[in-house]
């Protein structure tokens, strides 16, 4: 008799305080843990306390069966009646299961509750990891129900939508129309029929997708409907203003494709950024010109000033750092248009072998710095490769236009590092995929070395063979097609340069696409479509240049902005000393590194070129944010790190221009070192 109490009390304890009065929780929920403990109450008054709820529950209970029985006869009544249209038919079945629905549900929330209960007074309210565990089912518990109530919503909305209909066919019936009135009818429908087809039920076919997570997320109107007087929220939702979403990670989303897809819709924050962006930069650029930084810099001080660290009126980051990235792919096709195939032919094996000696001696270098400070292995190769990879598009806007006369027989100073670089590109794409192999490192996975050493070696193997059908594609596209490609396009362009561009660009995202299909770096694809170009002679070189460069230009504006807004200055105040001791020793190492490495490397006519090849080499890439931002997130580096690379990544990228400068003064002639500066 005793243990069917207990069982009975715990079936029975979470309908104590629905079935009081709210003013009798709290003496609820104190008697109920009296009883449970077995204090202040007698035996007598227990087994009478939890005979009266039972005999309460029971009653509920029953009522809730005599509810359903009443809802079963009453949708068969509406069946059967003939005097409804099917759209009313339907509409009334609809509003009556989804009403049974909402009993069974409230039933098994009951049940839900007890086991919740239980399970919290059986735990130790000192196991943060016990109570951790409850509150993560709780919230998983809310979440489904929360997608139960969303989609009842729909499924009442849909039926009241078949409701309107229903009267509106009805108040047809009952009068004439005219001509217009059909003709607007049969548009409904239409109207009807298309919205059907278009619509994509994203949110029923996903939320069972595996991987996907039920989350709590805030929903921010924009700021011109919220200002707005007199505006109901179901016309804030219909507007043509974009929502912004806010999880409990503070991460916030915008509205990427509408339900509607009928009516046009703008990002006007994104708008606003853009057009902030470029009315902010003429200044900032226009002062470093005349301090004589390059202009670059004063597109990075833009970015600091809008970003977080400043004003932080930027709410697109994502976007803005995603257009930003086109300014790379067209600087990149404009070095490639400079880049004959001649001159890669040239260079080759200084280019493939200079990068690859070099992040060999860095990663070198940082596990025995590493072993010293007791860094984790993962950390240090993943640091000393990021720090082993060198800004293109900064090279690249030092170079461009610059006219650079070779000795004859010797190399290239700009062949050279242009070449290096592509190649620290394509490491860059190598080094992603070996990433996750870090990952489970990091972890501490229980596979073995050897293991690990075969898929590494796997994934080498991998991004050769694609190299290889890069370049073999590279040379039948020289060979066949790029000459009839652009004869067409110069004769359909006649008078309309649209066509060129129009051309061009769609020549470059098809390279990109191409590489980055095989597993190669986008910017490689962007380089090699300049470089295809650039071998139809100085009078096609010249032509696309003048078309490309002022969309560069505007683009690369986007880019250098959204790098400033990833620069902290409070932080670099904060830890002054240190990040300058940790840029310089950076700095200083690489430039060591790559002289050491070119001597080695270059023909003895063609030493001269190490020093400025080496200065050219001697910063850190700005694709250390985003190889940073992932191994934070994986855990392979922590916040510290993370924000360490940032900031070290950034003083290098302002010191490049000294150093740059300083070596082209002493390596480069007169004449060819004023079109370099």
């Amino acid at each position: 008799m005793k243990v069917w109490e207990e069982s009975l009390f715990w079936m029975l304890l979470p309908f104590f305080p629905l079935m009081a009065s709210a003013a009798e929780h709290e003496e609820v929920v104190k008697h109920a843990i009296k009883l449970h403990r077995g204090k202040g109450a007698t035996a007598t008054q227990k087994k009478q306390w939890v005979l009266d709820s039972c005999r309460r529950l029971t009653g509920l209970l029953r009522q809730k069966s005599v509810v359903l029985n009443k809802l079963k006869s009453a949708i068969r009544a509406v069946e059967r009646d003939t005097g409804l249209s099917d759209e009313e038919k339907l509409f009334q079945v609809h509003t009556f299961e989804i009403f049974q629905k909402e009993l069974n549900e409230s039933e098994n929330s009951v049940f839900q509750a007890i086991y919740g209960l239980q399970r919290a007074l059986q735990g130790d309210y000192r196991d943060v990891v016990n109570m951790k565990e409850s509150s993560r089912q709780r919230l998983e518990a809310l979440r489904e129900a929360a997608i139960k109530e969303e989609t009842e919503y729909v499924e009442l909305l849909a039926a009241e939508k078949h409701q309107v209909e229903a009267l509106k066919n009805m108040q047809h019936q009952n009068k004439s129309l005219s001509m217009l009135d059909e003709i607007l009818e049969d548009v409904r429908k239409a109207a009807d029929r298309l919205e059907e087809e278009i619509e994509e039920h994203a949110f029923d076919d996903n939320k069972s997708v595996k991987g996907v997570n039920f989350e709590a997320v805030l929903r921010v109107e924009e700021e011109e409907a919220g200002s707005k007087q007199n505006v109901t929220k179901r016309e804030v939702e219909d507007g043509l203003g974009l929502s912004m979403l806010i999880d409990s990670q503070n991460n916030q989303y915008i509205l990427t494709k509408p339900r509607d897809s009928t009516m046009p819709r703008a990002d006007r924050h994104f708008i606003k950024d853009i057009v902030t962006i470029g009315i902010l930069s003429l200044p900032c650029g226009w002062l470093c010109t005349t301090i004589g930084l390059p202009t670059m810099f004063g597109y990075i001080i833009c970015g600091v000033l809008l970003g977080p660290s400043g004003l932080n009126s930027i709410k697109s980051i994502v976007q803005v750092e995603t257009l930003g990235e086109f300014g790379v792919f067209f600087t990149l096709f404009l070095v490639g248009l400079e880049f004959s195939p001649e001159k890669l032919r040239k260079v080759w094996k200084v280019s493939l072998q200079g990068p690859c000696y070099m992040t060999l001696l860095m990663i070198a270098f940082g596990l025995l710095w590493g072993h010293l400070l007791r860094i984790r292995p993962t950390q240090s190769v993943f640091i000393s490769t990021c720090l082993s990879l060198s800004s293109t598009p900064l090279v690249s806007r030092f170079l461009v236009g610059s006219a650079r006369g070779d000795k004859e027989g010797d190399l290239d100073y700009s062949s050279v590092l242009l070449g290096m670089l592509v190649m620290q590109d394509v490491q860059l794409g190598l080094f992603i995929a070996v990433m996750p192999t870090l990952i489970q490192a990091g972890a501490g996975a229980s596979s073995s070395l050897v293991m690990e050493v075969l898929r590494i070696l796997l994934l080498i193997g991998q991004i050769l063979f694609s190299l290889a059908a890069v370049f073999l594609l590279c040379l039948v596209i020289k060979t066949y097609l790029i000459g009839p490609y652009y004869r067409k396009l110069h004769v359909e362009s006649k008078g309309n340069k649209e066509i060129l561009v129009l051309g061009v660009s769609a020549f470059i995202f098809l390279m990109l696409t191409v590489t980055e299909l095989l597993d190669v770096s986008m910017e490689l694809g962007c380089f090699l479509a300049g470089a295809l170009i650039s071998s139809q002679g100085h009078m096609v070189t010249e032509e696309i240049t003048a078309y490309i460069e002022p969309i560069r230009d505007f683009l690369a504006i986007i880019f250098f902005a959204s790098i400033g807004l990833h620069v902290f200055p409070t932080f670099v105040m904060y830890e002054l000393t240190v990040l300058l001791f940790l840029t310089l020793s950076v700095v200083v190492m690489k430039f060591v590194l790559a002289a050491l490495v070119l001597s080695l490397i270059l023909p003895k006519s063609s030493q001269y070129i190490k020093w400025i090849v080496s200065a050219g080499l001697a910063q850190v890439s700005e694709f250390s944010f985003v190889l940073g931002s992932r191994a934070r997130r994986t855990g392979i580096i922590s916040r510290e790190v993370y924000l360490l690379i940032l900031s070290v990544t950034t003083l290098s990228l302002l010191l490049a221009p000294v150093l740059w400068r300083a070596a082209v003064t002493k390596c480069v002639p007169r004449p060819e070192r004023r079109s370099s500066l």
